[in-house]
């Protein structure tokens, strides 16, 4: 969409963060089960990001992610990978999230039985 694109003709660096945080998004609403969705949200920590190409408007690119760790406290660590048509590696990232319990408007712990689903290769 041309609204990604920066000055330099390439995917805006804001854009690949916008899909990772679709990606981490979809990948809860996925395995995590409705009363969780209602009772936590994820807050981003920790973004860090490895550019090592582009994509310019009208190319494509494949995403993946997951969670390879188990939770530190109250944080996960997420993972991502964007390649290019050609498979090559463009972007890895890695975010930490924080998840909150909306009632409370605390942060909290990752409930162990919620993190299961996510380390599972779901």
């Amino acid at each position: 969409m041309p609204q990604h694109i920066d000055r330099m003709g390439h995917v805006n660096n804001a854009v690949w963060v916008q899909w990772m945080e679709a990606l981490a998004t979809a990948h809860w609403e996925a395995v995590a089960s409705p009363e969780h969705q209602a009772a936590y949200v994820w807050l981003v920590v920790r973004h860090e990001i490895d550019y090592r190409g582009n994509i310019r408007e009208g190319d494509s690119a494949q995403a993946t992610t997951w969670v390879e760790a188990p939770p530190e406290g109250a944080r996960f660590e997420r993972r991502y990978e964007f390649r290019n048509e050609a498979g090559k590696l463009i972007v890895a990232a890695r975010t930490q999230w924080a998840m909150l319990d909306i009632a409370a408007g605390r942060i909290m712990r990752v409930p162990a039985d919620l993190a299961e689903q996510f380390l599972r290769g779901s």
